[in-house]
């Protein structure tokens, strides 16, 4: 075979390896579809890469290798947008939305007036620009008028095609969108710079700005940033005639486009989308902070026409923030049940989603020194859906020297004992808990008792914090098992207790006698036992008292149980204070319901070290990780060189970059199910 010959056949095999890669992509970033597993779309990888390493006149910007990253840029060109990319006017609630409808009507001078609805991602505004097909240059918003150009970043992100998915594609097409993190892998990288010592994202769309910044394309192409597509400057040029005709029309060319867009006839099906992507939005995998609502048809979008900086055909419907910024007035210390201490931001009042907030966690006071949160701060506090407020970040800008750090006390706030900090620490350096050493402190003792009583321990339905409070105030309550020597005099002493409500409560006491294994054993509150662990060792042993008289190694033995656990297990059983409350539960009634110790389903996964990312549709990340551990199997966290496997399901974040680049094994989600049915 000639030489020329050769070269026609390497080329043709490049190209075939594009587009194959191409179609790839497009099933797995942007159809969240794929139809082949990630060790064959590697190895289609690796192929084009060798062949275009070793013929490097055939390399072309749309290829797929190109997504790796360029050298690192000095400085971003400006980008001038052909056409303004204008900004959007909010609606801040039904009423503002009804005028605007109102607005359109009169302008419009007709009454039937159809509108696309879309939900408003909380990232950054692109646009993307395509010559014949081929990807040529990106740049963000800007003013409207001038963005950057950050072309070579834009290039690194899966979902962006490099060529469109068309035989006849227009000369020019200028297609505008957003670039968004995905939750999970805002958390990764958050997580990851945490351990780095670096200063973390507030949110989402300030990540993903920050990451389409670099002037270092490597690290943008390190950070899985996502890009939907809404819109084409002039669509008309290209054949179109409604918004909801140019979402398809992206979609068929290779864009990610939003699932949840609507389209609605009239004012009323707009708000009850509003207020229906309202109650979804924590369950969405990305951010969002309202709906967009544009006009659908074209032509009666050029009727109305555009204001100095914003369309009169479009509106957008915000949500009540997650975020806001408030002053920390305080920070106040609170003891939990095992005793340790958690400061806790006492803020001025401030709505966030709906909800006035007061307090918010900061965790523990190493965390507190890594956000440099102190008294007196302006910052930012974030609420998503039931979690506890959290402070973000301070804002530093805002600062008049006058803000106090903050010291943990070497003392309990409650009962004035001494304090001490976990000796055992990741970095060596001891842990980052601070706890009181008097176990009898009135603060521990309620925590104790409340999480004794919690629902998935003894479940003692009606005895709430207040009750707990008074029970211990008034002496009535020692430890947990005075709950059951408790007697309807005691009760009728409570505040608020009546003939009903203190023969309930008894009922509900007399009714937790009789409870599992497992239950008692998270009730107890052991350290480092949460309702997993107890179910394992319930499992495992059987009863009680092989549990009390297991000694470290025997602990360590069972699947998921560490050296630190199996020694704070076995601390605890052979603490006497703790024994003698097991055996005063045991003479006032309670009764653990005895079991046979279960053994291992197989051992098909004996020794290999999993770790989940993105979400399953099988099964939930616990019941994944109880069907490895049953095998023998162990599941991490982290990413790292010792691990066998990752599960990769939807939404993966940055896990699966590392592992990638580490050549750990990817399985599918179809292919873990395969391996864990093996026996």
């Amino acid at each position: 075979m000639s030489k020329e010959s050769m070269k026609q056949d390497v080329e043709s095999r490049i190209k075939d390896l594009r587009k194959q890669i191409d179609y790839h992509n497009y099933r797995y970033y942007v159809l969240d579809s794929p139809e082949i597993s990630d060790f064959a779309y590697d190895q289609l990888m690796r192929e084009l890469m060798r062949l275009e390493a070793e013929n490097p006149e055939l390399v072309t910007p749309d290829s797929p290798s190109q997504r790796v990253g360029a050298a690192p840029a000095s400085s971003f060109p400006p980008m001038v947008h052909r056409v303004p990319l204008l900004s959007i006017d909010n609606a801040m609630d039904t009423e503002e939305l009804r005028a605007f409808h109102q607005r359109v009507v009169k302008l419009a001078e007709r009454e039937d007036i159809a509108y696309c609805c879309e939900p408003k991602f909380d990232g950054l505004a692109v646009e993307l620009v395509y010559e014949n097909g081929v990807f040529t240059r990106g740049g963000t918003r800007g003013d409207g008028y001038t963005g950057e150009d950050v072309t070579g970043n834009l290039r690194t992100i899966k979902s962006i095609p490099l060529r469109l998915i068309t035989n006849d594609p227009p000369g020019l097409l200028e297609v505008r969108g957003e670039v968004v993190f995905y939750k999970s892998a805002f958390a990764d990288l958050n997580r990851e710079r945490s351990e780095r010592g670096e200063p973390l994202f507030a949110n989402p769309r300030n990540a993903a700005a920050g990451s389409l910044r670099q002037l270092d394309p490597r690290i943008t192409a390190s950070r899985a940033l996502v890009f939907f597509s809404y819109g084409i400057v002039d669509a008309v040029s290209v054949g179109l005639g409604s918004q909801y005709e140019t979402l398809k029309r992206l979609s068929s060319l290779g864009f990610k486009v939003n699932p949840d867009v609507r389209l609605c006839r009239g004012i009323d099906e707009v708000i009850n989308f509003c207020l229906f992507m309202q109650e979804k939005r924590e369950s969405l995998p990305y951010e969002i902070d309202g709906v967009v609502i544009k006009v659908n048809e074209i032509d009666i979008q050029r009727v109305l026409g555009i204001k100095a900086r914003s369309p009169r055909w479009a509106v957008a419907y915000k949500f009540p923030p997650n975020q806001e910024t408030t002053t920390l007035r305080k920070i106040e210390v609170q003891v939990g049940r095992t005793g340790v201490l958690t400061p806790v931001a006492m803020l001025d009042p401030v709505k966030i989603g709906g909800v006035t907030v007061s307090r918010a966690t900061l965790h523990n006071a190493d965390e507190i020194k890594r956000k440099d949160v102190r008294e007196g701060d302006t910052v930012i506090v974030q609420r998503a859906g039931d979690v506890i407020p959290e402070i973000v970040a301070p804002v530093v800008s805002r600062r008049t020297g006058n803000e106090r750090e903050f010291v943990m006390p070497d003392t309990c706030p409650v009962c004035g004992s001494g304090v001490v900090r976990d000796s055992a620490g990741n970095n060596g350096a001891g842990g980052v808990m601070y706890r009181c050493v008097n176990m009898a402190c009135p603060a521990i003792l309620k925590e104790q008792i409340y999480h004794f009583a919690s629902k998935d321990a003894l479940d003692i339905d009606g005895l709430g914090r207040k009750i707990i409070q008074q029970l211990v105030d008034k002496g009535m309550v020692r430890d947990v098992s005075d709950l059951y020597a408790l007697t309807r005099d005691d009760l009728m002493q409570l505040e608020g207790f009546a003939e009903l409500s203190t023969s309930n409560l008894l009922k509900s006491i007399q009714k937790s006698k009789q409870t599992t294994l497992r239950r008692f054993l998270y009730g107890l509150g052991v350290p480092h036992t949460g309702q997993v662990a107890a179910r394992d060792l319930a499992d495992h042993f059987g009863s009680l008292e092989r549990i009390m008289e297991a000694d470290k190694e025997e602990l360590q033995a069972i699947r998921g149980i560490g050296k630190e656990m199996a020694q704070a297990i076995s601390g605890f059983f052979s603490n006497e204070r703790n024994r003698t409350i097991i055996r005063k539960l045991e003479q006032r009634g309670v009764k653990i319901l005895q079991q046979q110790p279960s053994e291992p389903e197989s051992a098909s996964l004996a020794g290999a070290k999993f770790c989940f990312t993105g979400t399953l549709k099988s099964m939930t990340r616990s019941e994944a990780k109880k069907a490895v551990e049953e095998r023998g199997g162990q599941v991490v966290s982290a990413v790292s060189s010792q691990l066998d496997f990752l599960v990769a399901g939807d939404d993966p974040g940055s896990k699966l970059d590392k592992a990638t680049s580490l050549g750990i094994r990817i399985l599918g989600e179809d292919e873990f199910m395969k391996m864990i049915k093996e026996e």
